[in-house]
This record gives C-alpha cells, structure tokens and sequence, in this order.
C-alpha cells in the first residue's frame, strides 16, 4: 500500500492566518447582539408614572374643656372615741393633705393628754424614743402606774386637771374635776389631792376647761396651789378667752400654752401629719413650738412613724418644762 503525502507548508500557513479573522468575526458578532438585546430591553421597561403628594388640609385641634371643679364636701365629725378619750375642743374633721417637707432647726414639746387609762399606751409611745411629756388625768383606770412607767423610764409627768367645760353637764367630766360651783377651799383641797396621788408631776394643765379656765378667782386658787408647789402651768386654750397663760404670769408662775390647733382633731394618721408638719414650720419660724395630742391608735402610729423623720430634718424634741417662761 501508497502511504499519504503530507500537505505543503504553504496551505498551513494559509489555514492558521484565517483563524484570527474567523475569532474577531465572532466576537463582533457577540458584541452587537448584547447591545441589541440591551437596547430593546430598555424599551419594553415602562417609564415611572410621577405621583402627586397628597393634599393635606390643616384641621384646628378642638378646645380641651376645662375639669368640671368639684362640689365641696361639707365636713362631718369625727366620732369620738369611747371611755375617757374626750376632746377640750369640737372635733373638726382634717382634709387628707400630703405634709410638707419641713426643713431647718426648731425645738418642739410635745405634751400627750388624757394619759393614764392603759399602760401599753406610754409603753408604746416611749419606744419612739424622743422626749415626750405624758399629761396624766388623776382618777384613771391605771393612773399611778402610767405616771411610774413614765418616770421611771426618764419622762417627763404633768397633772392633767379636769375642769368644767361650757357644756357641762351634758358633756361628761371626771368625778374629781373641778367646778366653778365649788368652794375656793374645796378647789384648793381637790388640787393638792392632785399632786399627792402624782407625785412625779412636775407641771399641769387643763382637761376640758372652756367655761372654768375663764374664771379669773377659780383659776386664781388653781394656780397660786400649783405655784406654792413649785409646778408650771400649761394653758390648753380649750377657748379663746381663757386667763390662765396671763394670771400665771401675773403672779411670776412658769407657764406657757400650745402654740397651735390640736394635732388630732381628726383621728385620721395622715390629717395627723399634715398636723405635726405645721406645728414643726411654726418652729422653724418662731424658734421653737408646743404641740398637744392624744393617746389614739392613729395618733400613736403618726407619731411613730413622723416624729424620727422630723428629728432628721433638724427638729429638736424637748419636754415642755425647757418651754415654760
């Protein structure tokens, strides 16, 4: 068998130069048909449509009608307390106020009344721990033991004298209270008997009162007796037109009187702070101020609770006698 001739160098040579002219070809080709396709997609994606902004009308915001003010609640009572927790004064019912913050120095004296118809009551009080004048009514369920507890715990003891008030006799008075229909002899006697059965007592003051504290002769044997024996006198002011602070000190007895409202006219712990507030920014003001109250659940528990808040803030508790002039 032949064998096959091998092609000329000549026809290679033309083959491989036709190659480079068949690529460009091609690559034109691409080019153009890419430019083709993107012109005509460009043509079929439709043209944004501009949206108008929404016409927005101004509307007038209606008037805020006023709160309605409320009716004013006409004050009632406060129920008093059964036994021998009677008040000097009509009971007045104390709107519930948050008490303001009192600040700055001041000495107060606080002087409990009606003291001596349960031990627990000065036992509760003294755990508070500050100074504190317990005013005991003679005759009581526990008297003598009340004054001993006081006493002996370091607190200071006043007598608390009943006396005749403008409505007696239909508001009750102690068996052993004082009246203007009593002999000054018989005022006299009744008075030491006081101090004989509270001999820790270092002052007095009136239980009641508003009719016989306006007695110039009858309050003249009252304080002459208490005077002789080296006691003070504390004027309750249960009326304006007591002459028991201006007789004491007419004659040169130490005495002083409360120096605002009742601190538990209402019952109520709250109206009891408001209370206690006042009579700490009166001494802050003045310099110093005497408060009186009673032993009452809610009393026992606003004092329990505000007195260490008020010492605190700067005011100083004394007992009464640091007060009398």
């Amino acid at each position: 068998m032949s064998k096959s001739k091998p092609a000329p160098r000549n026809s290679r040579r033309k083959q491989s130069s036709k190659r480079p002219i068949i690529y460009l070809l091609l690559t034109v080709i691409l080019i153009g048909l890419v430019l083709y396709l993107l012109d005509y997609s460009k043509k079929k994606v439709p043209e944004k449509i501009p949206v108008k902004p929404p016409i927005i009308v101004p509307v007038k915001p209606s008037p805020v009608p006023e709160k309605p003010l409320l009716p004013k609640v006409p004050e009632k009572p406060a129920t008093k307390m059964p036994g021998h927790k009677q008040y000097s004064s009509p009971v007045i019912a104390v709107p519930v106020v948050r008490p303001p913050k009192v600040t700055g120095t001041g000495v107060v004296a606080l002087i409990i009344d009606d003291m001596g118809a349960n031990v627990s009551e000065v036992r509760e009080l003294m755990k508070i721990g500050v100074p504190l004048t317990f005013s005991v009514i003679p005759g009581l369920h526990q008297y003598r033991e009340v004054a001993t507890v006081a006493h002996n715990g370091g607190y200071e003891v006043m007598v608390h004298i009943p006396m005749e008030p403008q409505d007696y006799p239909q508001r009750r008075l102690e068996n052993n209270g004082l009246l203007l229909s009593y002999s000054d002899k018989e005022i006299e006697a009744r008075v030491r008997g006081f101090m004989n059965v509270i001999p820790y007592a270092v002052g007095a003051n009136n239980h009641m009162g508003s009719r016989f504290t306006e007695d110039r002769g009858k309050m003249g044997v009252v304080l002459n007796v208490l005077k002789e024996n080296g006691m003070f006198f504390v004027d309750s002011m249960t009326t304006p037109k007591s002459v028991g602070l201006a007789m004491a000190r007419e004659i040169g007895m130490r005495a002083t009187a409360r120096s605002a409202p009742f601190l538990d006219n209402s019952e109520d712990v709250s109206a009891i702070k408001v209370q206690l507030a006042s009579l700490t920014k009166l001494a802050v003001k003045k310099g110093s101020a005497v408060g009186i109250c009673h032993p009452h659940r809610g009393t026992i528990k606003a004092l329990t609770e505000e007195l260490p808040i008020m010492r605190k803030q700067g005011i100083r508790f004394v007992y009464v006698s640091m007060l009398v002039k």
